[in-house]
């Protein structure tokens, strides 16, 4: 899987480009507009994750540049602005995620691997897990025991969890991918436990098996298999 990490900040960039190698991912770099420019619109890409200010011109205007020529990568913005009008813009403008600064690069790394699957869903339009399915194109979830109703933010719960198979996911992600500057109005998260505790015991009511585990201290991991206890 290559990446192109746009980003003009040398030392961000590099430490970016030291950890995705680690995670086994193919990096490119480019530090400028032109040069960025240049690499995401005549190669291909996994996921290009994209800063907005950059030098001699704005991410925002290759991510247009790319949309208008359909090309099929994805796209995870990076900006120290916490502006909610930026998200809503980039996000309108095409951009998979958003992903504001300073960030953990272990939440980049599992943004940017989620990106990556959920665009190999798409092209599936259905994914089978034991007996769990999930139909992306009708939005349909099935267990052992047929289909299963959530709510939308079940759903996209799920989605994202599916996204992330055997990945650790912070309470922070969960909430910013699923209510964006809405987390800044969050106290505390009960609701979190709340939506997957209700998911969990949807999905284990129609037979699927318990995917969903809590990582103490971190967060939350979706199984790809039912793991026995002892």
């Amino acid at each position: 899987m290559k990446v192109l990490i746009i980003e003009d900040q040398q030392e961000l960039s590099d430490s970016i480009l030291a950890y995705l190698a680690r995670e086994n991912f193919t990096c490119e770099v480019a530090y400028d507009f032109e040069t960025a420019r240049e690499k995401a619109t005549n190669e291909d890409y996994s996921c290009i994750i994209l800063d907005i200010s950059l030098p001699l011109g704005n991410g925002l205007n290759i991510l247009q540049e790319l949309k208008a020529r359909n090309k099929a990568e994805g796209v995870l913005i990076i900006s120290a602005r916490n502006s909610l009008d930026d998200k809503i813009l980039g996000l309108n403008l095409g951009a998979d995620d958003y992903l504001t600064k300073p960030f953990h690069l272990p939440e980049l790394a599992a943004r940017v691997s989620a990106i990556i699957r959920r665009m190999s869903l798409d092209d599936k339009h259905r994914i089978v897990l034991n007996t769990l399915s999930l139909d992306l194109r009708d939005r349909i979830v099935r267990g052992a025991k047929g289909i299963i109703d959530l709510t939308r933010k079940e759903y996209d719960l799920l989605v994202y969890f599916m996204g992330n198979i055997n990945k650790v996911v912070t309470k922070e992600a969960i909430v910013e991918h699923l209510w964006g500057e809405q987390i800044d109005m969050a106290d505390n998260y009960d609701f979190i436990y709340a939506h997957i505790k209700n998911l969990r015991k949807k999905l284990m009511q129609a037979g699927c098996p318990d995917h969903i585990k809590a990582v103490y201290g971190m967060g939350y991991k979706f199984t790809a298999k039912e793991e026995k206890r002892k």
